[in-house]
């Protein structure tokens, strides 16, 4: 019989110093009693001090829960993240300079689970060449006071790689399943995520630590069936029962999007008509019949809900780095997750097929844009977010869409007579000379030959030989006024400079399906990507 212990008894196995394997991916998979008892622990004065936390992506409800738990001085010592959006109260900690703080691409993270549960050294990759994650700018380091290089630059007969370094040896894995055998052996049939659960188990038993899963419920001995087991019993130490565990933060249980049951295409009603949900509407234009796309945060997040509105949704793939293939990509404290997906894969496996080159487009946000192309989503102003998926997905994908305001700050603008209208502009420069760091690199991106556009919800532009090309400029917008003026530096414009289609401005269905069934795929019938002499070039060397 599997040992069960209580939260607080789980958080007391912690000792000072040690590594812990965080497990949850945003507000989906998160062993919130275990987090909570941790806190509770830490805040009587009964530690632990010093850990270093390791974590896939953001974990938490923005300013509360998940992660969030852990930000109090003393607790954490280094962190090693895949993102910080999602627990802004320990993002602040970094920013302050209160703890070590490294940031690596979130498919790296995955890969590392795998690296420490097969005792490997590292992860050896092209993912992150030419952005921050280079030891030259700064190799992952989110501070000052995070001085230890763990990214290292190889050069092989192939290329240049990077090597990120597995940064300790863990002791603690916190995961969580549903169901658990009286021998351990845990399943996941209402988890929305399957994340990496299972290379964190293997990594710390492999290592001699101890491996903790929070879970709803214990079932008879061998009740299990084997195709739902995700986890052996034999890796876990101790189980922590607790019935009411939320799927996610926003919800209890939603059996659509564990794959029990499935919502009818008609139950998903549009998003309100604004100039978000426009620039949405326009970035849809980019999809192709059959393509496989990974939607980012932000505005690419609301495309499903463009897509099912005009009846094109059962037509693409849609897929989420968390390995959610399928269905509707949820957002908020739903992100991660999908309404009637299709597959739910480990998250590793979804990075193997993102970094291959697998997707044909992909739709991502942006905070900068500057001169050359480049992108920067990770550190501006007080904001220390961290990558995520988007350098895993932006490096190796051959159609990009990023897309958001072409301004920031508060400002007055809104959808009217089939145009846009912009009463009062944000003042924040989003299109500035050169961004603060580099996520995404335009220079990279044309060497490679990849198909860029950014669209913003009053002008469109391409990535061109030399950076941007203006060339959409929306109903009822001033050029030089509403566009020009507000870019930071020259940006050339198409000399057929069109108007973006009026439908976008108008409410109602855009009516584009028979348009976009005309449209050839990017794959052929033989299931290969459309590529340019660049990419030709760049998967050869790869492949040498």
């Amino acid at each position: 019989m599997i040992d069960c212990i209580s939260p607080d008894a789980a958080a007391r196995l912690i000792q000072d110093g040690d590594m812990v394997l965080a497990g949850g991916n945003g507000g989906s998979g998160v062993p919130e009693a275990l987090y909570e008892a941790i806190e509770r622990r830490f805040l009587a004065g009964d530690g632990p001090h010093g850990i270093t936390l390791f974590h896939m992506t953001g974990i938490g409800a923005v300013t509360e829960k998940g992660l969030c738990r852990f930000a109090h001085p003393g607790l954490v010592h280094r962190v090693i993240g895949g993102n910080y959006g999602m627990q802004v109260p320990f993002m602040k900690l970094i920013v302050d300079d209160r703890l070590e703080a490294y940031n690596f691409p979130q498919g790296v993270m995955s890969h590392l689970c795998r690296a420490m549960a097969g005792r490997q050294p590292g992860v050896l990759t092209h993912v992150g060449l030419k952005t921050y994650m280079e030891p030259e700018q700064g190799g992952g380091r989110m501070n000052a006071g995070t001085t230890t290089e763990l990214v290292h630059k190889v050069s092989l007969p192939n290329g240049d790689f990077l090597f990120y370094q597995v940064p300790g040896v863990p002791k603690v894995a916190l995961i969580r399943g549903t169901s658990a055998d009286e021998d351990g052996y845990v399943s996941m049939e209402h988890e929305a995520t399957a994340r990496e659960d299972l290379s964190m188990a293997q990594a710390v038993h492999n290592a001699g630590g101890t491996v903790i899963c929070q879970v709803k419920r214990i079932v008879r001995r061998g009740s299990l069936h084997p195709h739902i087991v995700k986890i052996p019993g034999f890796l876990i130490d101790h189980l922590v029962v607790v019935p009411d565990q939320m799927q996610t933060y926003a919800t209890q249980y939603d059996p659509a999007r564990s794959g029990e049951t499935r919502v009818p295409g008609s139950a998903i009603e549009p998003d309100a008509h604004t100039p978000r949900r426009a620039i949405a509407r326009r970035a849809a234009f980019e999809l192709r019949p059959r393509d496989v796309v990974n939607l980012g945060v932000g505005i690419s997040a609301m495309i499903p809900n463009v897509a099912a509105e005009e009846g094109i949704d059962e037509l693409i793939t849609l897929t989420v780095e968390s390995g959610v293939v399928g269905g509707v990509p949820g957002h908020a404290r739903e992100f991660g997750t999908a309404v009637n997906p299709r597959v739910i894969l480990d998250q590793a496996y979804q990075f193997d097929f993102y970094d291959g080159g697998g997707l044909s487009c992909a739709f991502l946000s942006f905070a900068q844009v500057d001169a050359q192309g480049n992108v920067n989503v990770t550190r501006f102003g007080n904001r220390y977010d961290g990558a995520g998926g988007f350098i895993n997905i932006t490096q190796n994908t051959r159609h990009l869409v990023f897309s958001g305001s072409l301004t920031g700050g508060e400002s007055d603008i809104a959808i009217e007579n089939g145009g846009l209208r912009i009463r009062r502009d944000g003042a924040v420069r989003k299109f500035v000379p050169a961004v603060g760091q580099i996520s995404f690199s335009g220079k990279l991106a044309r060497e490679r030959g990849q198909d860029v556009t950014y669209v913003t919800d009053r002008a469109v532009f391409k990535l061109g030989a030399d950076g941007l090309v203006l060339i959409e400029i929306a109903p009822g917008v001033r050029l030089q006024e509403d566009v020009l003026d507000r870019i930071g530096f020259a940006v050339r414009v198409h000399e057929n400079l069109r108007e973006m289609d009026a439908r976008i401005f108008r409410a109602g269905p855009m009516g584009i399906r028979e348009a976009f069934l005309q449209q050839r795929p990017r794959h052929s019938e033989q299931g290969r990507h459309e590529t340019t002499p660049a990419l030709t070039a760049f998967a050869a060397s790869r492949e040498n």
